[in-house]
């Protein structure tokens, strides 16, 4: 049973940053895909990045690029998402999700199978 924990959520001043950390059981990394998603309230989910085991480099959603870095440590089995210069319009609920197939990272929220419950970041004015 795939269990996923998000946790490092917050509040902060814009321009801020934060770090968030996903800590993952019950999965071996081959072959599948870990993202980060977000979810504004009244907004759809998307997703703000993603990699596999054999990445160096985690794919970006165009809006974060330069700003949030997304990083794993596969002893710890912990998968981190370093925001940085955060704006206010990115205040969401946080998610990580996995997806059994690397195939899948492309796809949207349907394609992820497993999720954590969520970490609230709230970016103030």
């Amino acid at each position: 049973q795939v269990q996923l924990v998000e946790s490092g959520g917050g509040s902060v001043q814009a321009g801020g940053s934060l770090r968030l950390s996903c800590a993952a059981s019950g999965y071996s990394w081959n072959n599948m895909c870990m993202a980060w998603f977000r979810q504004a309230p009244g907004k759809e989910r998307e997703k703000v990045a993603w990699t596999t085991r054999g990445s160096s480099n985690p794919w970006y959603a165009e809006s974060v690029k330069g700003r949030f870095t997304m990083s794993r440590d596969s002893a710890k089995k912990t998968v981190d998402l370093q925001m940085n210069s955060l704006k206010p319009e990115e205040t969401a609920m946080y998610f990580c999700a996995v997806s059994v197939s690397s195939q899948y990272c492309l796809g949207g929220p349907a394609n992820f199978n497993y999720w954590g419950p969520g970490t609230q970041v709230t970016v103030s004015l």
